[in-house]
């Protein structure tokens, strides 16, 4: 046909390293004298080195020899069929410490003594474990509070109306009792009133908000009351794209991670917290209602620098009912992660002395026609 221009096809090495180069996770292979003889461009990052520094290498040169990852490759090469191995160690001097990884490990067909490596560092799996848990904490909370509205807030009205109807006709030191009564019932049903938002099941109403506004409103909602005694900065990105959500519900968000944060400064004298955003494309994900994955990109932060999250809560944070507080109900945490559930989002903390960054990995908003925007490709 006139007027079009076939295209080469790729040869069969240029289309296998393409292939390679597009996978987001560091794949070597490596030759029967432990020789790395191909490196994509994320093994590149993964081990610190240039692909030519890499070629020719012994594989030894970058994880220790006593790491599980050798003997999971001899193994291969006697077997000669593929591994998965989970939570490996790698960490070397050259890798850096407390570097876990998932491994595939497979022989290369026709170069006998050769095995191909596929690393998953163990960030990005964590994130979708992550994800999946506190989905499945919101839907427990779910089923409470359907079963707490309908079970307990009638009863507990009759009980504060008899309290009332009593408080006319009793003495002054009785009447004490009575208003105790009042008070309490008005407790358990405020915190019931807060369980009810995890009931709520309707499709979250989405549209292209932006995320500075967002949180400017509630950083001085903030600073009119709860973080008055603290300092807050913010480091933003201000080319971030709108994030596709619900203004309301990020709100609600931001406010109990500012909440949360300004808890655990306490009395702190020298208190800080730091809104940060940014992007960082690569992150995607399966959510509730899509058929295809999601890219995450935008990132928010919310860092104290309190004394920390214990190491035994660190699992637990954002399941229902678990806090550190003294009077605290341990939902405000659990309604956060439902929220950014709901948006098919990722909430996240990072904790140490002196430094708890709780982040969310929200999507970008979509163009009016629908389409993803370029950047979430």
């Amino acid at each position: 046909m006139s007027g079009v221009i076939a295209k080469e096809p790729l040869s069969a090495d240029s289309a296998a390293n393409a292939v390679l180069n597009a996978i987001l996770h560091p794949v070597i292979m490596v030759d029967e004298d432990g020789l790395i003889t191909f490196a994509n461009w994320e093994a590149e990052s993964f081990f610190g080195a240039s692909r030519d520094h890499l070629f020719q290498r012994r594989l030894d040169a970058y994880i220790p020899f006593s790491s599980p990852l050798l003997a999971l490759i001899e193994h291969v090469r006697e077997r000669r069929a593929p591994i998965n191995e989970y939570r490996v160690d790698v960490s070397s001097p050259k890798l850096g410490n407390e570097r876990l990884v998932d491994l595939y490990v497979a022989p290369v067909p026709d170069q006998p003594g050769s095995v191909v490596v596929l690393f998953q560092e163990r960030s990005m799996a964590d994130k979708i474990d992550r994800q999946l848990t506190h989905r499945a904490a919101a839907r427990s909370v779910t089923g409470l509070a359907s079963m707490l509205a309908h079970e307990i807030k009638n009863p507990l009205s009759g009980i504060r109306g008899a309290a009332q109807l009593l408080e006319t006709s009793v003495g002054d030191d009785d009447r004490a009792l009575t208003r105790l009564i009042r008070d309490e019932t008005d407790r358990i049903v405020s915190l019931v009133d807060r369980m009810e938002i995890f009931s709520d099941e309707r499709p979250v109403d989405r549209e292209p908000v932006n995320i500075h506004a967002v949180l400017d409103h509630v950083k001085a909602v903030s600073r009119a009351g709860f973080a008055s005694p603290f300092k807050i900065t913010e480091n933003y990105d201000p080319s971030l794209p709108p994030v596709f959500a619900n203004r309301d519900q990020l709100v609600q968000v931001f406010l109990n991670l500012i909440k949360n944060a300004c808890e655990a400064l306490g009395d702190q004298a020298n208190g800080e917290i730091t809104l940060t955003t940014a992007y960082r494309p690569g992150m995607r994900l399966s959510i509730p209602g899509a058929s295809e994955k999601v890219s995450l990109p935008l990132e928010f932060c919310v860092q104290d620098n309190g004394p920390g999250v214990p190491p035994d809560i660190r699992p637990h944070l954002f399941d229902p009912f678990i806090t550190t507080k003294i009077n605290g109900s341990g939902l405000g945490l659990a309604l956060v992660a439902k929220i950014v559930g709901d948006h098919g989002g990722i909430v996240e903390c990072d904790s140490q002395s002196n430094r708890t960054t709780f982040r969310v990995l929200m999507p970008a908003s979509r163009d009016a026609v629908g389409e993803p925007r370029e950047a979430d490709r």
